[in-house]
């Protein structure tokens, strides 16, 4: 029996592939055309010089700019991650409530959160610590965007995380709750030990992915005043007026580390759906065995 090969369209024929070669040679040709247009206005700029890219790239960029950027950047991102993910899990778990009132409410404090943009509501939160909760007393005005940047990533995200949650509760098979209500689990002790377990290990890829954005969106605070990695590379490029430079490294760096946490989630994802994937073809021979056996006999 000879293996037939199933495609959505038609293979495409010689004629074909060679029009799909010539057009990617095309488009390749034009990419480097515009690679070479923009570097030739760049030279005649100056923003090719030598010294640019030294002053964006020596030991007192790294120590005083990029390095001290990329600690207030990751430690900001961190915080967010933990606290959207504490965010998500509570109100996940009130949107599986069993009283329709309290998932109403869960549910409107979700879609608000969802809809309203991540800036908005950093700038919203900037002005609430600063006019309001600074001159308390409970935390510096200095501190204001840094906390704005937080905790408006926290509940943006967190809802997110809380959607991701309640959907992935709601993909299970319904024999995992009837399972445990059959020895004896109430609703709550079944989301809570069977059913979020298993949604969360689902939907690891997702979260990673999401911790990404995170870690993209903590720059947007530079527009309130935050001082992270881009607002570091920024007043580097002020300084030796090479903000073309400073940008582009800032922009490798956000790069490398959104690639890495990318890797991890693939690979992440790759385990888990090894895990939980069976081998059936070994299975399958050593239980046909006996019976091919038996029919000899």
């Amino acid at each position: 029996m000879t293996a037939t090969t199933s495609v959505l369209f038609d293979a495409p024929g010689p004629k074909a592939r060679r029009n799909i070669l010539i057009s990617n040679a095309v488009a390749l040709l034009a990419v480097l055309v515009v690679v070479v247009l923009v570097l030739i206005q760049l030279d005649r700029q100056d923003q090719l010089a030598p010294d640019k890219w030294v002053n964006a790239l020596n030991g007192n960029a790294w120590a005083n700019y990029y390095l001290p950027g990329l600690q207030f950047t990751l430690q900001s991102s961190g915080i967010a991650v933990v606290t959207a993910l504490v965010f998500g899990l509570i109100f996940g778990f009130l949107r599986l409530a069993p009283f329709a009132i309290v998932r109403a409410a869960s549910g409107v404090v979700v879609e608000f959160f969802r809809a309203v943009p991540v800036l908005v509501m950093m700038f919203f939160l900037y002005f609430f610590f600063s006019r309001v909760v600074a001159p308390t007393g409970l935390i510096a005005s200095a501190d204001a965007a840094y906390y704005g940047v937080i905790v408006g990533l926290t509940v943006y995200n967190g809802a997110v995380i809380a959607e991701l949650v309640r959907s992935g509760v709601k993909s299970l098979p319904k024999g995992q709750r009837e399972a445990a209500a059959a020895v004896g689990m109430t609703n709550n002790q079944s989301l809570r030990l069977v059913e979020v377990p298993q949604a969360l290990t689902a939907m690891l890829p997702s979260l990673l992915s999401q911790f990404v954005v995170i870690l993209k969106d903590s720059a947007l605070g530079y527009l309130i005043g935050f001082y992270e990695l881009l607002q570091y590379s920024r007043q580097l490029g002020s300084g030796y007026s090479n903000i073309l430079q400073t940008l582009v490294v800032a922009a490798l760096i956000f790069i490398v580390i959104n690639f890495l946490l990318t890797w991890l989630a693939s690979k992440l994802a790759g385990n888990l759906s090894s895990r939980t994937s069976g081998d059936v073809a070994p299975t399958t021979s050593t239980t046909m065995a006996p019976t091919v056996d038996a029919e000899t006999k």
